[in-house]
């Protein structure tokens, strides 16, 4: 049975809290952005499964290019040929794309009809949870994270925006999957998140660590796609706007600064942090870009609030009390 005990190579030096945490902002910032893009691209095909395939692969084939074409792209290659023939890297290290799959798939399904922020709040539930599970068994490529009372008042607090984004109108007459399907996203990206920083610890770079998620992710679509089209028919004609077609760029970066910071945060404060720029932007989004259905504006600010007060509550350093200077007082 393989340990999930990290087995580093050279330890990187400590990112400052601030920046780790305006990186898993940034994270989120560009996850809902291409959530919007690829939903956009669904729509316009009729077919979430293709517009994944296309988003999927115009990453995959920047991550070529960048792989060769850099040294840090063709050592991070040779380490991983050499740990997987080695058995050093376990076939369970290579499974990210899978999430990554689910994640483009349900964007493509779901999010031109339900919004960003409908689709992002149902991520954060399944997020909050897996994060805090997986930090306390100690999944990540940091080793178990304390489950503090603030990181769990954190994580109660994300939930407690995903219950405000499900009351009201804007949830009536949604199918019951496209609520679960973004929960079940968010408990693959923790998963995914964490994943890749092992894997990233043992090839040493980040970026072959999102090729190898975005080689499974592909293979998984394209073999989705080509059941769906054969028991539906062709999807419509590919629209000429070059904008619908940036997700898979967009993904490369999200999930390569995913894989090179979750071993500074920790999954769940990557997944907090990550959470705020999701809502924060997908407010803006859903204003700028609206969908068929989805929280009021109103509503969405009260679950960007919630959002940027569990990741504050999750990340100051409380200092505790003793009960010598509580007498005291």
């Amino acid at each position: 049975m393989t340990s999930i005990t990290p087995h580093a190579t050279a330890s990187p030096r400590p990112l400052p809290a601030w920046l780790a945490l305006a990186g898993a902002v940034v994270v989120g910032v560009l996850t809902a952005l291409q959530a919007r893009v690829n939903g956009d691209l669904g729509v316009r095909l009729d077919d979430g499964f293709v517009a994944a395939v296309v988003s999927f692969g115009s990453g995959l084939a920047i991550l070529i290019v960048l792989s060769v074409a850099t040294r840090a792209g063709r050592r991070g290659f040779r380490a991983l040929v050499a740990g997987v023939r080695g058995r050093a890297i376990p076939w369970w290290m290579l499974a990210g794309g899978a999430a990554g799959a689910l994640t483009v798939a349900t964007q493509g399904l779901a999010v031109g009809l339900i919004g960003v922020s409908l689709f992002t709040v149902g991520m954060v539930a399944g997020q909050a949870l897996n994060g805090l599970v997986l930090d306390r068994i100690g999944y990540g490529p940091g080793g178990a994270v304390a489950v503090t009372v603030p990181r769990l008042i954190g994580g109660a607090l994300a939930l407690a925006a995903v219950a405000l984004a499900l009351t009201g109108e804007g949830v009536r007459g949604i199918p019951w999957w496209m609520l679960l399907l973004p929960f079940l996203t968010g408990a693959g990206i923790a998963w995914q998140q964490a994943t890749n920083g092992r894997l990233r610890a043992k090839v040493g770079t980040p970026l072959t660590a999102t090729l190898v998620n975005f080689v499974g992710g592909t293979a998984v679509l394209a073999v989705a796609a080509v059941v769906h089209v054969a028991a539906v028919g062709a999807p419509d004609p590919f629209p000429a706007d070059p904008l619908v077609y940036t997700g898979g760029a967009i993904g490369v970066v999200y999930i390569f600064l995913s894989a090179a910071l979750v071993q500074h945060t920790g999954v769940l404060l990557l997944g907090l942090g990550a959470v705020t720029g999701q809502l924060t932007t997908s407010l803006v989004l859903d204003l700028l870009w609206p969908s068929a259905a989805g929280p009021g504006l109103a509503q969405s600010a009260v679950m960007v609030a919630v959002a940027l007060l569990s990741v504050v509550v999750a990340t100051v350093p409380w200092k505790r009390v003793s009960p010598r200077r509580r007498g005291r007082a």
